[in-house]
């Protein structure tokens, strides 16, 4: 009798162990900050065609502050405003989830994705990357997502990023894009390098950008503007 009530506690041990083994990893938002359109002043010269609603995703107990994440956003404002594109909401939200999930690796962080699905375009914000070759930021947009869809229309952003207003424009505009095309042109936002000097956008850049991103569903043509 003793050797069975063994064995059943045994049975009960690895049916609880496998079932644990099993579940999904505890990942959940632990904080949230909203940037509407009030906190995002228009700066183009003309009123804005396009609105954008931006999410970002920081992961908790990485090198990265709120502040320093809202503060790039606010950056951007003008950089997109050369193509009469708006942001009309950015919605900052951040994660407690296994350490694991604080580095951008493609494995793991589609499963981040899949395990938590978040509004796109979507920008992450986590310690490092463990992809090779090793980049600071990375976008994904659909042509370039074809083996990890989870990762569709999203940018991963490691710690120490310079210029960050700069680099995350230039990685959503590959987004909204959906190209991963560079441009040659003098101080072009689009240039490989992302500079405090790069920030220029030309109009053909421009249209095609709202022509895609639209098409795709990630802007939203404004009835009227400012």
């Amino acid at each position: 009798m003793a050797l069975l009530r063994i064995l059943a506690l045994a049975g009960l041990l690895t049916a609880v162990t496998a079932r644990a083994e099993n579940e999904p990893p505890a990942i959940k938002v632990v904080g949230s900050w909203l940037l509407a359109a009030s906190d995002l002043p228009w700066h183009g010269v003309t009123p804005a065609t396009h609105g954008l609603r931006l999410t970002l995703i920081v992961l908790r107990d990485t090198a990265w502050n709120p502040e320093t994440i809202l503060a790039a956003a606010k950056d951007m404002v003008p950089l997109l405003a050369q193509c009469r594109v708006r942001i009309v909401a950015a919605e900052l939200r951040q994660l407690a989830a296994p350490r694991r999930f604080r580095y951008y690796q493609t494995p793991v962080s589609r499963e981040l994705a899949r395990l938590a699905p978040m509004p796109r375009p979507a920008i992450y914000f986590v310690e490092d990357t463990l992809n090779r070759p090793a980049f600071d930021a990375e976008a994904i947009g659909r042509a370039n997502s074809g083996n990890r869809p989870e990762l569709a229309d999203t940018i991963w952003v490691a710690a120490g990023t310079r210029d960050l207003h700069v680099a995350l424009a230039h990685e959503l505009f590959h987004v909204l894009e959906d190209s991963g095309a560079h441009s040659d042109e003098p101080n072009n936002l689009m240039r490989p390098e992302t500079t405090p000097e790069n920030t220029r956008l030309t109009d053909s850049q421009c249209a095609q950008m709202r022509a895609t991103a639209e098409r795709n569903g990630l802007l939203t043509l404004l009835s009227n503007s400012k």
